[in-house]
């Protein structure tokens, strides 16, 4: 009996959906990280991408604990001098809810090659409608 050692091929890869309403978003985004790189899954080694697709509805509703959500900004910068953009958690939230929580799953991979490749098979969708019914999804717990 020898040492199993996966290949990376023939990858069986499952689609979870999640509903963000009323969730929390930091302890939504380690659970849906965690299956995106793979973690969850029995064969799973740092080197070789295993991770499952993960699809996430109602994006608008997941919300903030404490006094985060008045004081939370998002920044980007332009390239350009003075280019610095700043906006607030609530203003993103009514204006594009599905940024806030690509970037708060996106911080949690690795920054690398593997890492923007397990950040492919994330979804997120503002409403309860999502165009992934032919992939057969499962109901992900995160609560």
């Amino acid at each position: 009996m020898g040492t199993f050692v996966p290949s990376g091929k023939n990858i069986d890869r499952k689609w979870y959906v999640v509903d963000a309403s009323g969730q929390t978003l930091g302890r939504l985004a380690t659970k849906a990280a965690s299956v995106l790189s793979g973690k969850l899954n029995p064969q799973y080694v740092p080197y070789i991408d295993m991770g499952d697709h993960v699809i996430v509805i109602n994006a608008e509703k997941v919300r903030l604990t404490g006094l985060k959500a008045e004081s939370k900004l998002y920044r980007r910068y332009t390239g350009f001098p003075g280019g610095l953009r700043e906006e607030s958690f609530v203003r993103l939230l009514n204006r594009k809810p599905e940024a806030i929580l690509e970037q708060a799953i996106k911080g949690m991979l690795p920054k690398s090659k593997m890492g923007r490749q397990m950040a492919t098979k994330l979804k997120v969708y503002r409403g309860d409608k999502h165009p992934h019914q032919a992939q057969g999804p499962v109901a992900l717990d995160v609560a």
